[in-house]
Formats: structure tokens, sequence, C-alpha cells
């Protein structure tokens, strides 16, 4: 059985974490946590229950078919599945920042044109700011993170079309 406050912390640590799908079973109860893709918009269609009986595997599959039915499919063409375009990947563990400073411009921007030394971003680690640069040119088709989105090692940040 899982504790509210355990979920919770669970719930916190994937949406952090590059991790897309996390499942653990504890004495008989499952566990399921998976993060939709930024494609896939989440609707929250019926109010929350609380239950506080113990709940059995094959309540937990229903209960996850029934959440995964409710998350639409995509339709047309995902962009990250073209796969002339590129991709920037974070170089290090840290926080991704768009702009040099929280009042300025971002530093490129859907449709922005970069050069193999073009910055496109900050990814902050251990308080340093380390400018990441394009490495080729192109144009920028799509910003995969957030402003001040903690990025893994590696974890894309921009699609872009090459030139």
């Amino acid at each position: 059985m899982f504790k509210l406050s355990e979920i919770k912390e669970l719930i916190k640590l994937v949406d952090q974490s590059s991790l897309q799908e996390l499942e653990i079973e504890n004495e008989g109860a499952r566990l399921s946590i998976r993060k939709p893709n930024k494609t896939e918009p989440v609707y929250v269609t019926a109010p929350v229950q609380h239950t506080y009986a113990p709940i059995g595997q094959a309540s937990i599959a229903n209960t996850a078919a029934a959440f995964e039915a409710s998350i639409p499919a995509t339709t047309g063409h995902a962009k990250q599945e073209d796969s002339s375009l590129h991709k920037i990947v974070s170089p290090m563990v840290g926080t991704f920042y768009q702009s040099a400073s929280p009042g300025s411009a971002p530093f490129v921007s859907v449709g922005s044109k970069v050069g193999d030394k073009t910055v496109v971003c900050i990814v902050e680690a251990m308080k340093l700011m380390n400018e990441i640069e394009a490495e080729f040119k192109g144009e920028i088709i799509e910003v995969l993170v957030d402003n001040g989105q903690l990025v893994e090692y590696g974890q894309p940040l921009f699609l872009v079309r090459p030139e």
C-alpha cells in the first residue's frame, strides 16, 4: 500500500527527471506514473476520488487503463518524428534559460536562423552560466523545454531544420 505522501514525492521526482514512466510494485499494490509527451495534452475530466481501502492489482490496472484512454491520441505529423531535424542537446545537468537575464529577449525562438557559433540558451550548473551553441546552421523549429526547467545530460532542448 502506498501512502499519499509517498505518491506525491514519486510524482515530483519523476516530473523533475528525464524519466518518462515509472512502475513500482509494493506488497501486492502496483503504482504506475507516466509523463505525457509534449504533444499530448492532459485533460482531467472527472473529480479525484480518495480511497483509503487497499487497492488490488486489477483495480490499479483498470484505473491506469482509464487514465491512458483519457489522454487523446496525437493526430497529424509530430515534429519530433521528422528524421531530417537535428536536436540541440544539453551537454550537462542544470537549469535551462532562454535569455541572458530575466527581462531580456530569448537568444532564439521558433523561426530563428542559427549558425554554428550562435548561442541558443544558457544551462546553469553549479552557479556557472554555460552558453550553449547551435554547432550547425539551420532554423529553430521547436523549443522542447520551458524556461527555468531542470534538464538532464543529453536531453534535447531544440529541434532544428539544418540548412
